[in-house]
């Protein structure tokens, strides 16, 4: 099973959809114009990827032998699965839904077919969406698949966005490391979600600007030795790297922007339901700068692949590394009993931030 880029934060469309979102707000303000020149550049960057989906390959060896079994104990084998089945809990009649950052919608138009399958026909599933293009495409695709009768559209920046209804379940899919404004934005989410309903999250909590922080760093070093020089070239930059470059994507783009503040200003709002925490050292190995350059029918690379990942494990379980995505479930309710995988819990998965 291929957990695909719905999945995984390298999905350029999302991080142009938040690139485009903070345009819009950074135009209103005329001493922004450094500002707004760069990230039209950051646009261009990307106008001729022609495959916003093309995940190496050893990713998917990676997550397959990983994350799927784990999904698959938590009680689905996806993440399209993961979102339809919480957000199932809070739905009544003429229930609403909400998707924070929906960009063009397909995630929310196949949630809302397997709701259906599930037996749900009275619900309106709402995405909220800055970029009025994509909004379109998102109406198009609703309609192709037939579930236009459950969509609602709605432009708006979600850093001023203020909800005019409650919702019977919320969702953000990899939307919430690309915003400025997450206290006001969390504040919101939580004064509009019905009693019953969950809030649900697929995202990064790594440090600001996916870099590595100091500990992790000195890890990324140590495995960064042992690659052929071949594995270190960088398929997105076109550079090679004999020595690993720690960047801060944040430093030309929303990428990123506030990612490590997420997660402990969800603890101050939320109660978790459920949690699942993972991936640190091993990103830079699996995903699409580096890790096109692995073979994963090659026993040496499933081998170091697999190293990486222990080294993951054994650091979060130890203490010494905290994972830098995350699944999350979230409620206003009391909760008597949670779900935390591999007992690792998000407070566990905070990193206490200092200088360094």
């Amino acid at each position: 099973m291929h957990t695909d880029a719905t999945f995984f934060d390298g999905v350029k469309v999302k991080f142009l959809r938040r690139l485009v979102s903070q345009l819009g707000r950074a135009s209103k303000t005329s001493e922004l114009s450094d500002y707004e020149t760069a990230k039209l550049q950051e646009i261009e960057n990307y106008r001729y990827v022609e495959n916003i989906h093309d995940l190496p390959e050893i990713y998917h060896y990676w997550s397959n032998k990983f994350l799927s079994p784990l999904f698959e104990k938590s009680g689905f084998s996806g993440i399209d699965e993961f979102f339809a089945k919480y957000l199932a809990e809070g739905l009544r009649s003429k229930s609403r839904l909400l998707s924070i950052g929906s960009g063009l919608c397909d995630t929310e138009v196949r949630i809302t077919l397997l709701l259906r399958k599930m037996g749900f026909q009275d619900f309106t599933f709402e995405c909220l969406e800055l970029n009025p293009a994509l909004i379109e495409r998102g109406r198009e695709l609703a309609s192709k698949e037939g579930v236009a009768d459950h969509m609602i559209f709605t432009e708006a920046d979600f850093n001023e966005w203020k909800p005019k209804t409650s919702y019977s379940g919320i969702m953000a899919n990899h939307s919430l490391h690309h915003v400025v404004n997450l206290e006001d934005l969390f504040d919101g989410i939580k004064n509009c979600l019905d009693s019953s309903a969950n809030f649900v999250v697929n995202d990064m909590i790594g440090r600001n600007g996916h870099q590595c922080w100091p500990e992790a760093l000195t890890v990324v070093d140590q495995f960064w030795k042992e690659l052929p020089e071949t594995y270190q070239y960088n398929h997105q930059l076109k550079t090679h790297n004999l020595e690993f470059t720690n960047w801060d994507c944040s430093l030309e783009g929303f990428e990123g922007i506030r990612a490590q503040d997420i997660l402990p200003l969800l603890l101050g709002r939320f109660n978790f339901k459920y949690f699942f925490g993972f991936a640190n050292v091993i990103t830079p190995f699996i995903d699409r700068g580096f890790g096109h350059n692995f073979d994963s029918s090659s026993e040496w690379d499933k081998s170091f692949i697999d190293r990486v990942h222990d080294a993951d494990e054994s650091g979060f379980h130890g203490g010494t590394l905290k994972p830098t995505q995350m699944l999350a479930v979230m409620t206003n309710e009391q909760i008597s009993s949670s779900l935390y995988v591999r007992g690792l819990s998000p407070q566990m998965s905070v990193r206490r931030v200092t200088n360094s």
